[in-house]
């Protein structure tokens, strides 16, 4: 890996592109090296995991309504759509939106946190849509996968956007797009060019993700998505993007994150060398924020050396700076304390996620979220008296650079109403590599079982499955077939009449 550092440039310093970081995202992008066996077998996993969240997804409001936009532009040859027969196709960036609304919807599938946080899988849908699309075998598909989480990898490791209060997609639409150059094997000018229209296109603030959270959350990311092939589509007629991005002197360093003094490093393969990042990237057991995970399977570990719940007299998560500043007290967001909150705010109070993770000893992405589970007066009792702070060592962990160091859990005092205290700690989840129930190829297709169930039927999850555990071998047709149909009737429509029809 080569460290790139970048920073503010005055337009009289002229800087070249090949000094610009976009530029150096493109020749990666563009680089032919073979993706290794461990990856490829990766990528597979991953394309599971995505299926299985979007499929369980398929009845919600804010899908119902992305997949009744695509289907409004419909397309030949065109992109599958995720609960539609294999005869649906729509227009490859309406297919990514509707299939990257559906997989980011219950905000469990797989997650990358280094200086920023980042969930990679969901630049699957829109790489997947082009590869549909323009009639890709497997290989390309894999090869543009690889490059879509390495970038979006790297990038979360060398620049902080939360820290400025941009959303995390402004690594997406850039990884999106150099994920689809590789793809389509297009030259480094033009990936240049689809990168930085990407980037300038997708950069927001992160009130998406704070105070009362809509459904825009879950479309955010379908959003940088269909961007990426939009910016795509348009750089390979030829069209330009601002430059540079990243480092003009009203770029995205210095109007919208550190400023024109800024510094950051972002590491890159070199030339040859093989895309591996998506062997850094971990999934779900639960649907809730990445941060929450391990903090669940603590709880249900703790719940029954506690035992009387109704005896706790406070609960203290000694926990990092992001856990404590986006899903604790730190947050300071009223709604996080709110019965009445929505899903997506539930989903992000870490303070909630305990307090029901301790009294069902369970999680599960449907009946921990209902009106009902959040008003249940023992659990208001019990989460009302849960805290959070920020630990100096578990913000140490959360950021070191050794994987085998490297803690996204917490330490947990729960006083009881003698003074009794009771203490534990973890430092991964347990479905993370190095945890007590690491996730592999079995895990995957038993949580894909697990939320197709009842939604698509068992020949349909068959054969999904024997696809995606060959991705790398597809020919085109198969890559077209890379979609879970629901039985005829099953979909619901959007809740409301729109622009398109």
């Amino acid at each position: 890996m080569i460290a790139h550092r970048v920073r503010t440039h005055s337009s009289r310093e002229g800087l070249p592109r090949e000094g610009q970081l976009a530029w150096k995202i493109a020749q990666v992008a563009a680089d032919p090296v073979p993706v290794v066996r461990e990856v490829a077998e990766m990528i597979g996993n991953r394309v599971v995991d995505n299926a299985a969240v979007a499929v369980a997804a398929l009845a919600r409001a804010p899908v119902a309504n992305a997949r009744a936009q695509a289907l409004a532009h419909p397309y030949t040859p065109g992109s599958a759509v995720f609960g539609e027969g294999p005869r649906v196709r729509v227009s490859p960036e309406w297919a990514a939106w509707a299939n990257g609304v559906a997989v980011r919807e219950l905000d469990f599938h797989d997650t990358f946190l280094a200086a920023d946080y980042s969930h990679p899988g969901d630049n699957i849908p829109s790489i997947l849509a082009v590869a549909q699309h323009r009639g890709l075998d497997g290989r390309a598909l894999v090869r543009g996968i690889a490059t879509g989480y390495e970038i979006q990898v790297d990038l979360v490791r060398g620049i902080c956007l939360h820290e400025h209060r941009i959303d995390h997609i402004a690594h997406l639409g850039p990884s999106a797009a150099a994920g689809i150059g590789t793809l389509l094997d297009l030259a480094p000018e033009v990936i240049y060019q689809a990168v930085g229209q990407a980037l300038h296109t997708t950069t927001a603030t992160r009130q998406s993700r704070k105070g009362e959270i809509s459904s825009w959350k879950a479309y955010a990311p379908a959003f940088a998505g269909k961007a990426a092939v939009e910016a795509v589509d348009r750089a390979m007629r030829g069209e330009g993007a601002p430059s540079p991005i990243w480092e003009g002197e009203d770029g995205v360093i210095a109007r919208l994150l550190g400023g024109p003094e800024a510094r950051y490093e972002v590491p890159l393969p070199e030339s040859g060398e093989a895309k591996r990042a998506i062997l850094d990237t971990y999934t779900k057991e639960h649907s809730a924020e990445y941060q929450s995970q391990a903090l669940i399977d603590l709880a249900r570990r703790m719940a029954p050396e506690i035992g009387d719940l109704s005896r706790v007299d406070s609960i203290l998560i000694h926990t990092s700076h992001h856990t404590h500043n986006v899903i604790g007290t730190g947050a300071n967001d009223p709604q996080k304390t709110d019965p009445d909150a929505s899903r997506e705010t539930l989903d992000h109070s870490i303070m909630y996620i305990f307090a029901v993770a301790l009294e069902d000893r369970d999680w599960h992405h449907e009946r921990s979220y209902t009106s009902e589970r959040a008003h249940r007066p023992s659990t208001v009792s019990l989460w009302h008296k849960i805290r959070t702070t920020e630990d100096p060592e578990w913000t140490r962990r959360y950021h070191d650079p050794d994987p085998d160091e490297r803690a996204f859990g917490g330490r947990v005092e729960v006083r009881l109403d003698d003074g009794t205290v009771i203490v534990d700690e973890i430092a991964v989840a347990d479905a993370h590599p190095r945890g007590a129930r690491p996730f592999g190829r079995a895990e995957y297709i038993a949580k894909f079982r697990a939320l197709a169930e009842g939604v698509i039927e068992t020949a349909e999850q068959d054969r999904f499955l024997e696809l995606a555990c060959r991705i790398e071998t597809l020919d085109a047709e198969e890559v077209r077939m890379l979609n879970l149909a629901a039985p005829a009737g099953a979909l619901t429509g959007a809740t409301g009449e729109g622009l398109f029809r």
